[in-house]
Order: C-alpha cells, then structure tokens, then sequence
C-alpha cells in the first residue's frame, strides 16, 4: 500500500484537470479523485461520441453525465439546442456544472436526479448513457423505458455498455422501442441506439 504525506494527501485534493480535443473541439474537464475515471476520458465514452448524431438545434440529455463529457460535447454539437445533465451523485453535478463554465456553453446544465426522476421534460431528440456494468436488470429497463418517454418521436437513445451486455440491450431496445442498432462492438464495449416511432 502506497503511504502518502501530509502534503501529498493535501495535493491529492487538488482539482485534476484533463485537456483533449473531443469530437474536433478543444476541450477542458475539472475532475477530481471519486468520480468516474477522473484522470483521462474514459474508453466507452469516446466510443460512443463517434458514432452520436446531433444537430446544431437539438435537446439533449446525458444520463449518468459523471463530469460531463458526453453532455458537453453534445452542448458543443448542439449550439443552438439545449443540453441537460443529470447524475445521482452530487459532486458529478457539481463538476459537470463547473466545467460547462469552463468550456463556455451556458445552454448546457447538471441537476442532480436518479435516473429521470428529476427530468419533467419529454422533448429530447437525444438521450445518451454511459451505462455503469454492474447497473442491474431492473433498471435498465427503467431506463429505457423513461428514455422512450422521455424522447420526441424520431428521437434517438445512444448508449455504451460493457460487451457482455450487448445482448441485453439489443433484447431490452426491442422490446420497449421496437428496434435496436449496434454501431460498434469492439473486446471491452458496444455502442447501440433505438429510434422512437414517429
């Protein structure tokens, strides 16, 4: 076990700070250690942005948003749209709301909620989830069907999951939207959408 110092505990409390260029925009995230990959953006997350579709005009949501990169880089595809960030974690919301300052994107917000309890609105033309492993079947069928809810109809929800539960999620997408598609199956994760009916 590492032993730390008094100072180096004291450094350790510090901000992080990741800079990278995400889906072609120069980005910057404050992290901190406690939250979902604080060090660098996370694999399944820069998968999913590269198969995401957004118009400059659309509302967004980032379900389980973490510091923000999914949310932000939507805000970013979305500038004339809106962009809504959800986390049950406080300290993500805390972040993902700092760091939408921080990359200048005031159409772009976090509000703390579990899963859509606290998401009124139903106009989103998209929804995106990086969905934790160890989620649980129950709710990911709360999740899909309040992100079907949720959804104006053409809308779309994207998700990342570990591969082993891609076919989970193809059954699940079926069965509450009517149609799956994989974008990408790579050793680790699987991207997938379903489209609301008009």
């Amino acid at each position: 076990m590492a032993h730390y110092s008094k100072e180096q505990i004291a450094d350790l409390k510090n901000d992080l700070t990741i800079t990278d260029r995400v889906c072609g925009f120069d980005m910057q995230f404050k992290t901190t250690w406690g939250l979902f990959s604080p060090k660098a953006i996370d694999d399944g997350s820069l998968m999913l942005l590269k198969y995401l579709e957004v118009q400059a005009t659309d509302k967004c949501l980032d379900l389980g948003c973490g510091y923000g990169v999914l949310g932000l880089t939507m805000a970013k595809q979305a500038p004339q749209g809106q962009t809504i960030m959800v986390d049950k974690d406080y300290l993500a919301v805390e972040y993902a709301n700092k760091n939408a300052q921080l990359n200048q994107l005031p159409h772009a917000s976090a509000r703390l909620s579990n899963g859509f309890s606290d998401v009124p609105e139903r106009h989103f033309d998209v929804i995106v989830s990086n969905i934790p492993a160890k989620v649980g079947n129950e709710l990911l069928y709360i999740f899909l069907n309040d992100a079907y809810e949720r959804l104006k109809p053409g809308g779309t929800f994207y998700v990342v999951t570990i591969t082993g539960l891609r076919n989970f999620m193809k059954t699940g997408f079926k069965e509450v939207f009517g149609n799956y598609k994989k974008h990408k199956q790579g050793p680790a994760y699987t991207v997938a959408s379903a489209s609301k009916g008009p």
